[in-house]
């Protein structure tokens, strides 16, 4: 199972992006990221998820896209 980042909003809204990551951990890095510098969520999590990994996150680099770009032709 996979993971992607969930901001508490008001009213127990649940607010995601398209980010996905294989740990409970890289996920929950990146949602507090994220959470420091916005100002709208009240709080953050990850759930599990059956999507494809989009994403890795270490404490160094924060989060990195795993899309890797197809050469121009």
């Amino acid at each position: 199972m996979n993971y992607r980042p969930i901001f508490i909003l008001e009213g127990n809204e649940r607010g995601k992006n398209g980010q996905v990551f294989e740990t409970e951990a890289e996920a929950l890095g990146s949602a507090g990221d994220k959470f420091r510098v916005w100002s709208t969520p009240l709080s953050y999590e990850a759930e599990p998820t059956s999507e494809p990994v989009t994403y890795r996150w270490t404490a160094a680099e924060g989060s990195q896209s795993l899309w890797v770009s197809e050469p121009a032709s």
